[in-house]
């Protein structure tokens, strides 16, 4: 067991699940924030009660927001980590003219609006437990696209965005670095109701130089590798088995 912290947004399910099994599995404290609070229920199933808080929370609706980290406030005293990985996981939103205002607004709150407003609540217990590190969950869409994925890559772009700014802001005390996943299969690692057995084919994982598709347990390895790393902040690391990196031609 540790005396750390760990808050981490939409930790329910997918990434965020995976994150708050695996900081607790390395005896941390962990704080969830999700919207669904069946999943939040199952996690609290599997974790010692007095080292799990679970909270159902909206992370980008202000009100909501202040409410959760006041309780958050009242089980710690200090966050040695923040890990903002909320946001809307299709990020396939249809054809631009299409596209309604309130829906674009539903990808920039669960993301960026919600980093911003995570970022600022946590600042009072992040300060008290420096060095202390924000996480900010980017994409790799934030410097490619598909077809359809306006605000979904408007969103994560603004969270790479805020990273640097944050970083510089908010250091020494404070490091602020993003991670951008690549295809990271995440079925088994959602809610009972919606839990999926992973199938990738031939194809999909020679898409990938390491040959394979994405794990959860990879992006919770770079958060790990991130909170304890003292002299990198303001950055965004990829994390795609080098996807990115590999020009594919039209078949």
């Amino acid at each position: 067991m540790t005396d750390k912290t760990a808050i981490i947004t939409g930790g329910g399910a997918g990434i965020g699940r995976g994150l708050v099994l695996h900081f607790a599995g390395l005896g941390w404290r962990v704080a969830a924030l999700d919207l669904n609070q069946q999943a939040l229920d199952e996690l609290g199933a599997l974790l010692p009660a007095d080292r799990f808080l679970a909270i159902a929370c909206d992370v980008g609706n202000e009100p909501a927001v202040r409410n959760a980290f006041s309780k958050i406030g009242k089980w710690t005293d200090s966050a040695h980590l923040l890990v903002n990985n909320a946001g809307i996981a299709d990020p396939v939103c249809g054809p631009l003219e299409d596209l309604t205002a309130q829906r674009w607004h539903a990808y920039i709150d669960a993301s960026l609006t919600a980093t911003f407003l995570c970022t600022r609540e946590a600042l009072p217990l992040l300060r008290a437990a420096a060095p202390a590190s924000v996480v900010n969950m980017s994409s790799t869409r934030a410097q490619q696209s598909e077809p359809d994925t306006f605000a979904y890559a408007a969103a994560k772009g603004g969270v790479s965005a805020l990273t640097h700014a944050m970083a510089v802001s908010l250091g020494p005390d404070i490091r602020v670095n993003a991670v951008l996943p690549g295809w990271i299969e995440t079925g088994p690692w959602q809610a009972a109701d919606a839990r999926a057995s992973a199938r990738h084919s031939r194809r999909d994982k020679a898409q990938h130089p390491v040959g394979r598709v994405g794990t959860v347990e990879d992006i919770a390895q770079a958060v790990e590798w991130l909170a304890g790393a003292g002299f990198v902040t303001g950055q965004e690391i990829v994390v795609d088995g080098g996807m990115t990196k590999r020009m594919i031609y039209a078949q």
